[in-house]
């Protein structure tokens, strides 16, 4: 996964995987959805992204299996 902010126009792209787009979803005013032909998620892209998404600070956590 590739994350690139553009500060010039506040926007965020989220890159999951280098699949060809099929078609874009506009989820709301702020967000897009990129997906491929397969209905998998290709891209997601926020603009406005420190004042409608949030991203001021960016933290990855990655949560192991707990046991039971």
């Amino acid at each position: 996964m590739t994350i690139r902010y553009f500060s010039d126009t506040d926007t965020a792209l989220f890159d999951f995987t280098n699949h060809a787009i099929a078609e874009t979803r506009e989820i709301s005013e702020n967000l897009y959805v990129d997906i491929d032909e397969d209905g998998n998620v290709v891209s997601m892209t926020i603009e406005h992204a420190k004042e409608s998404g949030g991203l001021q600070e960016l933290v990855y956590r990655e949560i192991g299996k707990q046991s039971a």
